[in-house]
């Protein structure tokens, strides 16, 4: 392992920071194409694309390979479809002042992650891979051995090749760094903090805003202003606002000290948000139906997949039922108040 790592080369580069790799374009573009496979009536010629990204390069450019793949062909208003860019929305917790001062700058907020790179399993891990390479264990940190596990996995995702970083890790390994990545997700992005998730609830409300308008068109046989919204953002856009609908929630929360007990978790950051990340509503009109509520129905994909409703435990739910389930969320959850920082001094961990 020694031997190969010293002739590996180092192919990484500063630039290479924040854009997006071939791989990903590729991704974004074969997405666009499924989709307009699976939706021919949306994608069809002149229905106007609304697109929207964060402000970072990596997500305009995704927008842009998304564009590019649904090919010339979609008169989507020519190749240049204005990008709005909304950090508001697609970076909310960069907006979230609460969320900022008290997980994301607040280095007791990850006090689990940090015990578990302390912890048993890393240390057996952090052991193995010392062995591996000749070297003392105390040269070795849990950092250290992450930053070698993800150039494994950056090469097999960007450039299609088992990399020397691989050897030095078992499968068992994997899961033990698999956990310390979602460990991290999961007090920083998912159920650790109420305010990981509430920060989400003006991306949800706005989706919502959306589907009420479509409706509210359909019903007054108007055209539909925006049949198509792609928005662009990160896996820390995508998280917080599944574990706001409640998606992937373990009974028992992920500790430093419990990894052998949720061998079978489902909340596994690499599934649910893996690159190339998406969630899909989608609002059908149905003509022959019983009831009015029945007329409006909608369906969930994450990642290409239906994903069931948690009201019903179906794929399909009624517009009207879908808006009962989640009504708390989308009138009692404002944003400003959510985000605000507590105007007394009280410890992080407290209001935590």
């Amino acid at each position: 392992a020694a031997a190969a790592l010293a002739a590996w080369p180092m192919w990484y580069e500063e630039s290479l920071d924040g854009r997006l790799a071939p791989q990903g374009r590729r991704d974004m573009e074969q997405l666009a194409r499924r989709m307009a496979a699976r939706f021919p009536a949306l994608f069809a010629a002149r229905r106007r694309l609304a697109l929207a990204s964060s402000s970072k390069h990596r997500c305009l450019q995704s927008g842009a390979a998304f564009r590019r793949g649904l090919g010339p062909t979609l008169d989507f208003g020519g190749d240049e479809v204005e990008v709005e860019v909304n950090d508001s929305l697609m970076r909310f917790f960069d907006h979230c002042a609460k969320f900022v001062a008290l997980v994301e700058e607040n280095d007791a907020a990850m006090c689990q992650v940090n015990a578990f790179k302390e912890g048993p399993e890393m240390k057996k891990v952090q052991e193995k891979v010392a062995s591996a390479l000749c070297l003392p264990v105390e040269e070795l940190n849990a950092d250290l051995v992450q930053v070698a596990f993800l150039t494994c996995s950056y090469e097999l995702a960007i450039k299609n090749v088992t990399s020397p970083w691989c050897s030095l890790f078992s499968e068992e390994d994997a899961k033990v760094l698999e956990y310390l990545n979602d460990l991290k997700q999961y007090w920083k992005r998912g159920y650790g903090y109420d305010i990981n998730s509430r920060s989400s609830c003006i991306l949800f409300q706005d989706i919502f805003q959306h589907l009420d308008k479509a409706v509210e068109e359909s019903k007054s046989s108007k055209p539909i202003s925006s049949p198509l919204i792609v928005q662009v953002g990160h896996a820390e856009t995508l998280q917080p606002l599944l574990a706001l609908m409640g998606y992937f929630k373990d009974d028992e929360p992920l500790l430093a000290n419990n990894y052998a007990r949720h061998a079978q978790r489902k909340f596994r950051s690499g599934r649910i948000v893996p690159y190339a990340a998406n969630l899909v509503f989608v609002l059908y009109h149905c003509d022959h139906v019983n009831a009015s509520q029945e007329e409006y129905q909608v369906q969930l994909l994450l990642n290409e997949k239906l994903l069931p409703f948690h009201h019903s435990n179906e794929t399909i739910s009624t517009y009207a039922d879908l808006k009962d389930y989640y009504k708390d969320l989308l009138e009692n959850c404002h944003f400003k108040e959510e985000c605000e920082l507590p105007k007394v001094n009280v410890t992080a961990v407290d209001e935590l």
